[in-house]
C-alpha cells in the first residue's frame, strides 16, 4: 500500500487505499464504455481500421488498441474526441 509507504497509519492507509481503487475502477469503467462504443461504431459501419483511422484522425494502430479494449492507452478525453468524429453525441450523466 503506498500511502503506508508515505506514513498514513494503517488505517488511513486501508482506507485511501480503498478510495483510490475506487476512482480507478469507475474511470476504468468509463473508458471501457466509451471504447465500447467506438467498437461497435467500427463494426456496424463495416469499416477497416484504416478507414475508422482516417475518420477518427488517429492511427490504426490506436485503432486497434480501441478494438482490442486497451483502455490504459487512451485518456478519457481521446476516446470522446474520438466518438465525435465518428458523429456520436457523448453525454455525461452523474449519480
Amino acid at each position: 500500500n503506498i500511502f503506508l509507504d508515505l506514513g498514513f497509519e494503517p488505517e488511513e492507509a486501508a482506507a485511501l487505499k480503498a478510495e483510490s481503487d475506487r476512482m480507478i475502477a469507475e474511470k476504468q469503467a468509463l473508458k471501457k464504455s466509451l471504447m465500447c462504443e467506438l467498437a461497435k461504431w467500427i463494426e456496424e459501419s463495416k469499416l477497416k481500421q484504416a478507414d475508422a483511422a482516417d475518420i477518427l484522425g488517429v492511427t490504426r494502430p490506436r485503432v486497434s488498441d480501441v478494438v482490442n479494449g486497451k483502455h490504459g492507452k487512451f485518456s478519457i478525453d481521446a476516446l470522446v474526441d474520438m466518438l465525435v468524429r465518428a458523429g456520436k453525441h457523448v453525454q455525461l450523466s452523474v449519480q
